[in-house]
């Protein structure tokens, strides 16, 4: 069964920058396409990023150029760079792992922009 446990979550100002991490247990990491989700209160949990094992990555088009997200196969993990934090970036941040039919999340991590 996969297992995904994010960190790195927190409070930051405006314009700011966090790095989230994402650790994967349970299958072959590389075999996943892996992606970054967040949902702030009151709204629908939405795609922010996604990257396969092969380099190619998807953005929202708003993080496009603010947010990187990476991913370290030999040590099963993927992150989520992010810079110029707005305080519309507030949300609970949830790793994801999808193969076919089959979809993982994590727990969630909250991230919090504001002065």
């Amino acid at each position: 069964q996969v297992q995904l446990v994010e960190s790195g979550g927190g409070l930051v100002q405006p314009g700011g920058s966090l790095r989230l991490s994402c650790a994967f247990s349970g299958s072959i990491f590389s075999i996943y396409v892996m992606g970054w989700y967040r949902q702030a209160p009151g709204k629908r949990r939405e795609l922010v990023a996604t990257n396969t094992s092969g380099g190619s990555s998807n953005y929202a088009e708003s993080v496009k150029g603010r947010f990187t997200i990476s991913r370290d196969n030999p040590k099963n993990t993927v992150h989520l760079q992010m810079n110029s934090l707005k305080p519309e970036d507030t949300a609970v941040y949830y790793c994801n792992a999808k193969r076919n039919t089959h979809t993982y999340w994590g727990q969630g991590t909250q991230v919090t922009v504001s002065s």
